[in-house]
């Protein structure tokens, strides 16, 4: 497909074939531009006449308030970062002024960033993850990888292992209690370390067609995924968030804006550091901006209603089940939905006349499309139909929080846990028994579970970080057929 309405003279393509993929074709893609540029193109090219290219020039490369030279400059010579720096925050009212005047929030989706977030607790991790439009999170894996190692002292002071020193406790009458119960956590999981290798190597003997360092390196991923329930959800972690700026800008106001310190720690320095990358993308999650106070004012006078209701309504109720799947609701009428969607595209009918043709087949002419479509599927990347998503389940579930961590990310539907907690049990892998470790693993449980309903009388948020992996968390998923199918 090449273009007709752009004419570029020779000196002009020079310019633009450091920034485009080609100068004469209708598709290309943009290259060697910083964020805050792509995402203000973007913006104009909706409301705009002009071709992207033109745009390019006209708009950004040959106008004086963009600082277009300064800020490239600073993406291709680390020397000139600090200028460019200097030049985006210069020019902000420039790309504030598009972004604003050329889109509505959506803009915020054309331009992104890749931000590290390291040494951030396994429970603060979660709360980054729900977001799930807009952002692709990566967490270090606790299967994969030793949470043994120790974070080098400074200052005279004592090698220590990588869990959230959490303010709130460490400077109350409940510092002693949750640095030792965080500190016997990973002891427990060091000594378990060894005993628990060697029981996997005598369940699963090598086989002689894999060589020794693949099957070790099995082992050890074996062994880790049986004793990470130990790790408490103090655990320092690291993790990779590639993220719109919308995402950004609405992630860090609900950091903001949340009870824990260390959320709000994260946010401030997320901001901080997105900044200086794409920082018309998240001005409006400044603490000082009246969208932000707004938003806070809003989120905690809708929480402190529900919560007062709960209270009021719910707060003598026990809980009537321990169950750890439950079907609460579905639609019986999900199959002849999710056909008629099926064949929607396929005819030239009114989605209610399909269905009501749909309600008269024969049962097992509908089950078997359905089997059939499905059947067709070789591989866990080839999706089935959209019309699948017709169909809505909703499942209570109760289960431990390290299976809870795996569920809950990378996937668009509806849930909600409650807060973590001691009081729904613990699971126990068997390997542990079967490893004579059982005594000192329940042992260790208890002392988890006293130290947490001990803390918990003052600083109920904040006991949830000694509560480890193992120990059960209640949550809800609302989620469509097709996105059940993994």
């Amino acid at each position: 497909m090449d273009s007709s309405k752009e004419v570029f003279t020779p000196e002009e393509k020079v310019i633009l074939s450091s920034y485009v993929t080609n100068t004469d074709r209708s598709i290309f893609a943009l290259t060697n531009l910083p964020e805050v540029i792509k995402g203000a193109l973007f913006s104009r090219y909706s409301r705009s006449t002009l071709g992207l290219r033109t745009l390019l020039l006209r708009d950004f490369i040959q106008e004086k308030e963009s600082k277009f030279a300064e800020i490239q400059a600073g993406g291709e010579n680390p020397d000139s970062a600090k200028n460019a720096k200097l030049a985006i925050e210069s020019a902000q009212n420039f790309y504030d002024r598009i972004l604003d005047g050329y889109g509505d929030d959506s803009i915020g989706e054309l331009g992104g960033a890749h931000l590290a977030m390291e040494n951030i607790s396994i429970l603060a991790t979660k709360t980054v993850q729900d977001s799930r439009i807009g952002g692709s999170p990566l967490e270090k894996s606790t299967r994969y990888v030793s949470f043994a190692e120790k974070i080098s002292g400074t200052s005279g002071k004592q090698d220590e292992f990588r869990f959230y020193q959490e303010p709130n406790l460490t400077n109350s009458v409940y510092r002693d209690l949750y640095l030792t119960t965080c500190r016997n956590l990973f002891e427990t999981y060091i000594r378990f370390t060894e005993p628990i290798r060697a029981h996997v190597r005598k369940q699963l003997p090598r086989d002689p067609e894999i060589s020794a360092a693949a099957y070790e390196r099995s082992v050890v991923a074996r062994g880790f995924d049986i004793i990470r329930g130990l790790l408490p959800s103090s655990t320092l972690t690291n993790m990779g968030v590639f993220g719109n700026g919308r995402f950004f800008e609405t992630l860090i106001a609900k950091l903001r804006a949340d009870p824990f310190r260390e959320l709000n720690e994260i946010g401030q320095l997320s901001y901080e550091e997105l900044t200086k990358v794409i920082p018309s993308f998240v001005r409006r999650a400044d603490a000082e901006h009246r969208y932000f106070q707004d938003f806070r004012n809003f989120g905690q006078a809708q929480q402190k209603l529900i919560r007062n209701f709960a209270e009021t309504h719910l707060g003598q109720l026990k809980a009537d089940t321990t169950e750890s799947v439950c079907l609460i609701d579905y639609d019986p009428e999900a199959e002849n939905k999710l056909l008629s969607a099926l064949l929607y595209s396929h005819s030239g009918l009114p989605l209610q006349q399909i269905r009501n043709s749909v309600s008269t087949m024969p049962e097992k002419e509908k089950a078997k499309l359905i089997e059939h479509t499905i059947d067709l599927r070789d591989h866990r990347r080839h999706k089935p139909e959209r019309g699948l998503e017709m169909a809505f389940y909703t499942f209570d579930i109760l289960g431990d929080y390290g299976m809870y961590r795996d569920l809950q990310r990378h996937r668009i539907l509806t849930q909600e846990r409650q807060p973590l907690t001691t009081r729904f049990g613990y699971d126990t892998p068997e390997e542990i028994e079967d490893a004579g470790l059982g005594t000192e693993y329940h042992e260790t449980m208890a002392r988890s579970a006293e130290a947490f309903e001990t803390i918990a009388k003052d600083f109920p948020n904040e006991a949830q970080y000694v509560v480890p992996m193992s120990y059960n968390i209640r949550w809800y998923v609302h989620i469509n057929l097709r996105a059940l199918i993994w």
